[in-house]
């Protein structure tokens, strides 16, 4: 089970796990978290990024330190992590890597309705989406190849971790098509039918209602 967060905000993760490194402002801390990728890792409102340091600072995970100016630059605050922060930086990324949780994929929402498309169709998509996949995997085999002749394994634990979910789904969506293909997918006559004609098959009404039909809690 998750916990309930003071900051639960995974830009605070983003900000706890630079602040480790040393004091900056929230400038620097910016430049930080774009020069390691980190929105690439976890989602990033670079709006927000003040908004998220002061519950920080509310909340003791992180203090001001110095106020500092450069020529007729605004003045800037600095910010350490406190030993409170670095508790809550272990505990999260202890939490995050332990605990599945369900997640919510827009490719996952589109297999979810994928009944609303002709199947011919549908094929045709899972080819477009397939042939994406498959250079992204190359685009990231290359750069991590790259990367890692001067970067350790453990800065790039997450791209392989990208890569690897992205290998899984093109040898799934491979299976797929071959079904399609093959004719072999369970329901495909009446799926295709029900787009040709407009008619529900009888085995697809009889499953629909028996799934929308509320069950009675005192049975």
């Amino acid at each position: 089970m998750t916990k309930r967060r003071k900051v639960n905000n995974l830009m605070a993760l983003a900000v706890l796990s630079v602040l480790a490194q040393r004091p900056m402002h929230p400038y620097e801390i910016a430049s930080a978290l774009r020069g390691w990728g980190k929105d690439q890792d976890m989602p990033i409102k670079w709006g927000s990024l003040y908004t998220v340091v002061g519950n920080l600072d509310k909340h003791g995970f992180i203090t001001a330190v110095e106020n500092v100016r450069a020529g007729r630059r605004p003045e800037r605050t600095v910010y350490r992590i406190t030993d409170a922060g670095r508790a809550e930086l272990v505990d999260w990324a202890r939490e995050l890597l332990a605990t599945p949780m369900a997640e919510y994929p827009r490719f996952r929402a589109g297999l979810s309705v994928l009944a609303a498309l002709h199947p011919d169709e549908a094929v045709d998509l899972l080819r477009q989406r397939l042939s994406q996949v498959v250079e992204h995997i190359t685009e990231g085999r290359s750069a991590l190849a790259e990367h890692s002749t001067d970067v350790p394994r453990l800065f790039l634990i997450e791209s392989e971790y990208d890569l690897a979910l992205r290998e899984a789904e093109a040898a799934w969506i491979r299976t797929v098509i071959a079904d399609f293909d093959s004719g072999t997918f369970p329901g495909l006559d009446q799926w295709r039918a029900f787009h040709e004609t407009g008619e529900i098959p009888v085995e697809l009404t009889a499953l629909a209602e028996r799934t929308s039909t509320p069950s009675d809690p005192s049975e």
